[in-house]
């Protein structure tokens, strides 16, 4: 028996306290599971920074983002991370969304060029570099704004800044 708890034994943690993610997370190396609102496993993962992994989820996956159960450990181990990961998703019965099918909806920036209107991807097509770079920036913008606005209604309150560089190639990612 391994020393680490069943995620079923582990409490539900709210995702958000006062429109933040808890402090204690921060610079923690460990196992997450994250959930909906109906407590409906959405993804297992591992982090030595789980505080900037959670914001980087509740960014790309803010529907998803509701609940948490978490196990700390002191040094990291890649090997006994893995471990945890795959006994807590054995344990769930089924591979989560987040580890499956929507994996990379979790783990990638935000393409953003996906939002693009057919006359914005006929005008990327007809430009040079220095013009395209102004149009990806210009539909960053409008995905970056929409995603601040669906966290804001979530009732996030912490600071959300997105990488500048990534917006030139219509992705965007948490800095």
């Amino acid at each position: 028996m391994s020393d680490f708890p069943r995620l079923a034994n582990l409490d539900y943690l709210p995702y958000l306290e006062g429109g933040e993610i808890a402090n204690e997370w921060q610079q923690k190396i460990g196992v997450y599971a994250i959930f909906d609102a109906e407590n409906t496993l959405q993804l297992v993962d591992y982090s030595r920074d789980i505080y900037l992994s959670l914001r980087q989820h509740l960014v790309r996956c803010p529907g998803q983002c509701y609940w948490l159960k978490g196990f700390m450990i002191s040094r990291p181990s890649r090997s006994i991370l893995e471990e945890i990961r795959t006994t807590w998703i054995a344990e769930n019965g089924s591979t989560p969304p987040g580890n499956g099918a929507e994996g990379d909806r979790w783990h990638q920036p935000i393409d953003a060029k996906a939002a693009m209107s057919s006359e914005e991807q006929q005008q990327l097509a007809q430009t040079d570099d220095l013009g395209k770079i102004k149009l990806l920036k210009k539909i960053a913008r409008r995905v970056e704004a929409e995603i601040l606005a669906t966290l804001a209604h979530r009732g996030v309150t912490m600071e959300i800044r997105f990488n500048p560089k990534l917006k030139e190639q219509g992705l965007l990612d948490v800095k």
